[in-house]
Parts: C-alpha cells; structure tokens; sequence
C-alpha cells in the first residue's frame, strides 16, 4: 500500500503539471453536454435529451479519461523509457497499475461534479434513490477502461498504441448506448453490444443518476467483469519498455 500511496501522488502530479492536457480533457465532454443539451438534435428514445445526455456524457468521459489518455501517455512514457527506470525499483507491475487507476478516479469524481451541475443547471432531474452508487459504477468503469488501455499501452509501439487507443474508442462510443441510444442499432449490433463495458457504464449510470427502470444485474456483472479482468491482464502483459 506504500508504494503505491507514493506512486498515486507521483501520477496526480504528473496531471497537475500536464495542465493542458488535463484541462482538454476535463473541458470536451463539458461542452459536449453543453451543446448537445442546449439543442435538440440526438436520438434520446422515451426520455428528454438532457435526461438522456447527463449519464451518457459522464460515461463517455470515463471512457476518454481512463482508456484514451491514460493509455496514450503511458504508451509515451514506454516509448520514452520512462516507465524503464520504474523497473528498477521495488513498485511492482500490478501496482503501478492500481495507482494509474486510483489517479483516474480522483479526475473522474471532479469532472463527475462538474458535469452533474451543469446538467442541473440545463434541466437535468435526478431520480431514484441509488445516486450514491455511482460512485462505484464510476469507479468499476474507471478500473475496467484504464485496464483496456492499459493492455494496449503495455504491449504496443507507441505510434500503434494511438491508433489502436482512437479506433477502440470510435467503436465503444458508436455501439455503446452513450451518445447514440443502444435501441437505434441493428438487432444483432445491439444485442451484442451488451457485452461492452461502454454499454454497461452508461446502463447502469442511467439507473443510478436517472431512476431508471431496469436490471443492474447484468450490466453489473458485465461491467464488474471488465474492471477485474483488464487490470489483470494488463498487469500480467504489461512491459516496462
């Protein structure tokens, strides 16, 4: 726990210092919501688009945040040989995992309370009484996306990791119900798109934030799943150069 007490400090201020980064990072989905609440252009099924968005819009923040930055820069921080230096010293591959991980969440609980004002702000009404739950779907979706990226940023060359880190992340936001309802999509895309983490993020945020009616169980266990198995995997795979 020491060690990795000591290594979150070390990434929170390797974020501190990347204003820049953190500050784009933490601003698209602000104006994504923003725009997209303010005008009336997405499918949103039954529900209001606001209503649709607030949850949506958080998921796919996670899913930037925990996937495709965190797994570009750390690809960079290989391909430099940063992380090589780490090697050598008692932090073991797991736990460098759980501190990029932990990392993550503090940014994804900040960026949560922004999004959720605002989308207060634009007409958004919290329903059901699991709101408190979010924050551990927000942690379970932060754990299972920084594992993907992870893997990939473990084991790929840099230049092929960004193009493998944009691509998935096409492909999760397209078929995961965040933006584009999951009902608008083919029978068959749509029933297997209930596998993705990105579908089970934003199912069972809709439920905590929204009220709405439906299982959690099985985005549950899917969700639940992916945040233990692709922090494993990337641990076990993951070299330092």
């Amino acid at each position: 726990m020491r060690r990795i007490r000591i290594q979150l400090r070390a990434e929170l201020m390797l974020l501190a210092r990347n204003g820049e980064q953190l500050l784009l990072t933490m601003v698209i989905p602000v104006v994504l919501l923003g725009f997209f609440g303010s005008v009336d252009v997405l499918p949103s099924g039954n529900t209001t688009s606001i209503q649709f968005l607030v949850p949506g819009v958080l998921s796919l923040a996670i899913m930037s945040s925990a996937m495709v930055s965190l797994g570009i820069a750390t690809g960079f921080e290989r391909s430099y040989l940063v992380l090589k230096r780490l090697g050598a010293t008692p932090l073991l591959k797991r736990e460098l995992v759980i501190a990029k991980i932990l990392s993550v969440f503090v940014v994804q609980l900040i960026q949560a309370v922004i999004l959720i004002v605002l989308g207060l702000v634009l007409g958004w009404e919290p329903g059901g009484n699991l709101i408190a739950a979010s924050i551990g779907v927000v942690l379970l979706g932060t754990a299972a996306f920084a594992g993907i990226g992870l893997i990939l940023a473990g084991s790929l060359r840099a230049e092929i990791n960004l193009a493998a880190q944009n691509g998935l992340y096409l492909v999760l936001l397209l078929l995961g119900g965040m933006i584009i309802p999951r009902d608008s999509l083919p029978g068959f895309m749509g029933s297997a798109a209930r596998a993705l983490p990105s579908t089970a993020l934003a199912d069972l945020l809709r439920t905590t934030l929204n009220g709405d009616q439906g299982s959690l169980l099985i985005p549950f266990v899917v969700l639940g799943a992916w945040a233990l198995i692709a922090p494993a995997i990337a641990a076990r795979r993951f070299r330092w150069s």
